[in-house]
C-alpha cells in the first residue's frame, strides 16, 4: 500500500513539474537573441589540386592520370609537404560524348583526381601552389583559409553572443522599469562561421615560374544565441 501511494506522489510531482507555466510566469520572462563575430588572420590553408588525363581506352586514361598525380605529389614532397598533410577529395573515370544530328558520339575517356593539400605556414601557400602547378596539375580549385584553433575562437565567439544577448535582455526590461532575476535558458544557433575562399591567378613567364601572390584577409567566425530570463 505504502508502495503505490508512493508512487502515485511521484507521478503527481512529475506531472506538475511538466505543466507548461501559467500566464503569470509567461509575464515574467524576457527572451532576446545576442551576437557576435570573431575576426581573425588564418593560419592554416587548403588547397585543392587536380589532375586530368584523356585517353582512347580507360586504362590508359587511368595509367596517364596516375602518373601525372604521383609526378605531383612527389614535387610536393620535394618541397616539404609532409604525407599526413594530403587527402584524396574524389576520384573519377568516364567516357566524354559528343551528340550529333541526336546521336551520341562517343570520344575519350577522361580520368580526374583531386587531392586537397593542408598548408599551415600561409607564407608558402603561393609557394606551393606553384609546386602543384610545376609537377603537372592541370586545375587548382581554389584555396580557402582557416584556423588552427578554430574551437577556441568559436567558443570566443559563442561568449560574446551570450553577453551581447544579455544585455539586450538588460536594457529591454530597464525600459520597463525591471530588473534581470536569473537567466532561465540559453540556446546556441550554432552559426557557421565564413572561410574565405581565394581563387590566384597563375602567372608564368617563359621557363621562369613567378611566385602566385595569395592574400588570405581574415576568417570571421560567427556566433548567435537566444536568451530566456526572468524578471522581478
Amino acid at each position: 500500500m505504502r508502495t503505490l501511494i508512493a508512487i502515485a506522489l511521484l507521478l503527481v510531482a512529475t506531472l506538475a513539474a511538466a505543466q507548461p507555466p501559467d500566464a503569470a510566469t509567461l509575464q515574467n520572462v524576457v527572451v532576446t537573441s545576442g551576437e557576435a563575430v570573431v575576426r581573425q588572420a588564418p593560419d592554416r590553408a587548403f588547397v585543392t589540386v587536380s589532375v586530368e588525363a584523356r585517353a582512347r581506352s580507360p586504362r590508359d586514361a587511368q595509367r596517364q592520370n596516375a602518373e601525372a598525380m604521383t609526378a605531383v605529389q612527389q614535387r610536393l614532397a620535394a618541397a616539404r609537404v609532409a604525407k599526413e598533410s594530403i587527402r584524396t577529395l574524389g576520384y573519377d573515370l568516364e567516357q566524354e560524348f559528343d551528340f550529333v544530328q541526336g546521336r551520341r558520339i562517343p570520344r575519350e575517356y577522361v580520368a580526374r583526381n583531386a587531392i586537397e593539400v593542408r598548408v599551415d605556414e600561409i607564407a608558402r601557400v603561393g609557394e606551393i601552389l606553384d609546386v602543384a602547378v610545376q609537377g603537372g596539375a592541370t586545375s587548382i580549385g581554389g584555396v580557402r583559409f582557416d584556423l588552427q584553433e578554430r574551437d577556441k575562437a568559436e567558443r570566443e565567439a559563442l561568449r560574446l553572443a551570450v553577453v551581447d544577448a544579455r544585455a539586450r535582455a538588460e536594457a529591454a526590461v530597464a525600459g520597463a522599469g525591471r530588473a534581470i532575476d536569473r537567466i532561465i535558458r540559453i540556446e546556441d544557433a550554432r552559426e557557421a562561421g565564413v572561410v574565405p575562399m581565394a581563387r590566384p591567378m597563375m602567372t608564368m613567364k617563359a621557363a621562369e615560374a613567378v611566385q602566385t601572390p595569395v592574400e588570405p584577409g581574415l576568417v570571421e567566425i560567427r556566433a548567435r544565441v537566444t536568451l530566456t530570463a526572468s524578471m522581478r
